[in-house]
């Protein structure tokens, strides 16, 4: 497989990245893509292996590794074997504009993962939808994109954050103080923290908004002792934020916390050590200590060809499932004709994936996932407390997105359609 790859361009234009115009150059997509005579597949996979974001990122770009080499082992594509267009865009999303440009216009990718953030994702939806490219986004993310050319394979934040947080208010209390990241998901997902409270009877005492530059956390871990929550929701993100976890300790704060982001993303259990992590339930379809055979196979594999790899994350496995996924579809309509397999994703499509049988939502592009709720104790040791399949539900119930009918790039936000995700409203 090569990084990098010249290719004749299927599109007699350059996407720009701006605003999208309601003419939307129709029609490049179903121009694009081969049959099963060309000599190659090419998937652009723009992950980032340095920057801020490598210790996410590795994981995502060496599962579609893995993925890619499994099959080509079994013969490619529709015959083909399949090639990468594969550049670290090293956690820069002015480069990952550029690198999504030259995946599409020069590379010629039949479909594209690319992005660990939120805030990357929506750097480069734009171009993506200008050139109605098909992209999957990997990541667990705050929900409500609907999007015609964009799956969305992460759980989303109500998916995860209602496991964990109907737990912990069964198990722990009503009361609950959330901490967050302060930018788009995690406002977002205390939104949803707010919404879920409301629907599960529980209280939402006091929130802060943590920006990403923070190491100290003092100041907020005096407020949570003062608030005296049964519980904390901890929305945080990166490595900054890591620092919170010892702090916390070395303060005494053990009240329990939930989480959405922490531990199967950025693997605090295994590069923390104990206790700095104990007490602490996470929502997620996905941790590498997943017991059952299924997975356990799958981990093997994956550290068979990459041995010296530090932990298997939530996204990573969201890669590899979603290229096999894309795979099956390609097979299915004969063609890697990008609009014919949009078409063919969103009849829905049952998946076998290292986190159990999961599905494809057709109409919103989302998956229903194997939601479980992960405890990490005293010693960092992971167990499984709950499971529940959980469908993707704000923009299939609540929104009424259907992607079959209707062209849309629209995210859509809590705060829209529940007063209780409405700051403005307390």
């Amino acid at each position: 497989m090569t990084e990098q790859r010249s290719g004749l361009s299927r599109r007699s234009f350059l996407a720009t990245g701006g605003a999208i115009g309601g003419a939307a150059l129709a029609g490049c997509l179903t121009g694009g893509g081969g049959s099963g005579g060309e000599e190659t597949v090419t998937l652009g996979i723009i992950e980032d292996r340095s920057g801020n974001f490598a210790l996410n990122g590795t994981p995502k770009y060496n599962a579609s590794m893995l993925a890619i080499e499994e099959l080509n082992e079994e013969g490619g594509i529709l015959g083909n074997e399949i090639e990468t267009f594969a550049p670290d865009p090293q956690s820069d999303n002015q480069r990952y504009q550029q690198l999504t440009r030259q995946a599409i216009n020069e590379e010629n990718v039949d479909a594209l993962w690319a992005g660990y953030s939120s805030a990357t994702r929506e750097t480069i939806r734009p171009i993506i939808d200008q050139n109605e490219q098909l992209y999957f986004y990997t990541t667990q993310y705050e929900g409500g994109v609907c999007d015609s050319y964009t799956f969305c394979m992460g759980a989303t934040a109500r998916q995860q954050l209602g496991s964990v947080l109907p737990y912990m208010v069964e198990n722990f209390g009503s009361d609950i103080y959330t901490i967050a990241a302060d930018y788009n998901f995690g406002q977002l997902s205390a939104d949803w923290v707010r919404v879920l409270a409301d629907e599960n009877d529980a209280n939402v005492i006091g929130e802060e908004f943590i920006p990403l530059s923070v190491t100290d956390f003092g100041s907020t871990i005096n407020n949570i002792q003062e608030a005296d929550p049964d519980f904390v929701m901890a929305l945080l993100v990166g490595a900054n934020h890591t620092s919170f976890w010892n702090q916390r300790t070395s303060a005494g704060l053990d009240v329990p916390m939930g989480t959405s982001t922490v531990m199967a993303q950025g693997y605090q259990h295994k590069r923390l050590d104990p206790p700095a992590m104990a007490n602490v339930y996470g929502g997620f379809n996905y941790m590498e200590e997943i017991p059952t055979d299924r997975n356990q196979e799958f981990v093997e594999r994956y550290y068979e060809k990459f041995p010296d790899a530090a932990y298997i994350n939530e996204e990573a496995v969201n890669n590899y499932f979603s290229i096999k996924m894309y795979a099956r579809a390609a097979e299915a309509v004969g063609s890697t004709n990008q609009a014919d397999i949009i078409e063919e994703l969103e009849t829905g499509m049952d998946v076998s994936a290292p986190e159990g049988d999961i599905s494809l939502q057709g109409p919103v592009h989302h998956m229903t996932h194997n939601m479980r709720v992960f405890r990490c104790d005293e010693n960092h040791n992971i167990t499984v407390e709950d499971e529940q399949l959980i469908p993707e539900q704000f923009l299939s119930e609540t929104v009424g997105c259907n992607l079959r009918e209707n062209e849309e790039t629209t995210q859509y936000v809590p705060a829209d359609y529940y007063e209780e995700a409405d700051a403005t409203q307390e």
